[in-house]
């Protein structure tokens, strides 16, 4: 039987003992189901991981006892910035969950011309605690031991403007250059990921203003989501750690 990995929001030292956070201990007690001398998996962020052993639970309460320590280094050579115009009800869920999967460091929710999404401040809010949430939960699933960062909602015009020193991308209908024709190497990526609807041409003209370089992944219309998925696969396999 695996045993279940568990996210702890402050830093972890071996042989302490821990109480879980609230959500974390709801999960393992009510979901999991799992009793006092049962094993756990605790990471906190740092690229460490901590076996522990439960020594209280009850509906509201888990404690455990940390015993060894390991250092567990599966992020990616690539870091990688997804920045993913916000699309609708759960694909943004979805995009998020797997880019944290395949290695994504940071996330920015962005807001562009043809966003179909429209929140006031406070959902704006209340949807990135939501989609952190989910990263933490894809950690857990997927064996990573560092939390991506997902960040407040931006502007596109704003994030394009950022200062950063890698390579910046935006795919392109019409654009002549692959993953495969990037030049090697590339430790560094930002990666721009457009609506549903497509960056209007003052967008595109925006990015180019910006330094990005226009890719075209292959002949067929992607949907937003399926689009950022494949791209970050393509490139984890070009400067990553994939294939």
């Amino acid at each position: 039987m695996r045993i279940p990995r568990i996210y702890h929001p402050e830093p972890l030292t071996a042989e302490t003992g821990v109480t879980l956070s609230d959500e974390a201990a709801s999960h393992v007690a009510r979901v999991l189901r799992m009793q006092p001398g049962d094993m756990l998996t605790l990471f906190d962020g740092s690229n460490l991981t901590f076996t522990a052993l439960i020594t209280h639970a009850d509906k509201k309460h888990v404690k455990v006892q940390l015993q060894s320590m390991q250092e567990d280094d599966r992020e990616s050579p690539l870091h990688l910035h997804l920045g993913q115009v916000m699309s609708r009800g759960e694909k943004m869920e979805f995009t998020i969950q797997k880019a944290v999967e395949l290695g994504v460091n940071v996330i920015t929710p962005l807001l562009s011309e043809r966003c179909g999404v429209k929140l006031d401040a406070e959902r704006q809010a209340k949807k990135v605690q939501q989609w952190r949430k989910i990263a933490i939960a894809a950690c857990e699933q997927s064996g990573r031991n560092r939390l991506p960062e997902i960040r407040d909602v931006m502007a596109l015009e704003d994030w394009c403007a950022e200062p950063d020193t890698g390579l910046k991308l935006n795919l392109h209908p019409r654009a002549k250059q692959r993953i495969n024709t990037l030049p090697l190497p590339v430790t560094r990526l930002r990666l721009l990921i457009g609506p549903e609807g497509g960056l209007s041409e003052e967008e595109i003209n925006l990015t180019a203003h910006y330094d990005f370089t226009d890719i075209l992944l292959g002949p067929r219309v992607l949907r937003t989501e399926t689009t950022a998925l494949t791209a970050i696969t393509a490139l984890q396999v070009r400067f990553g750690d994939l294939g």
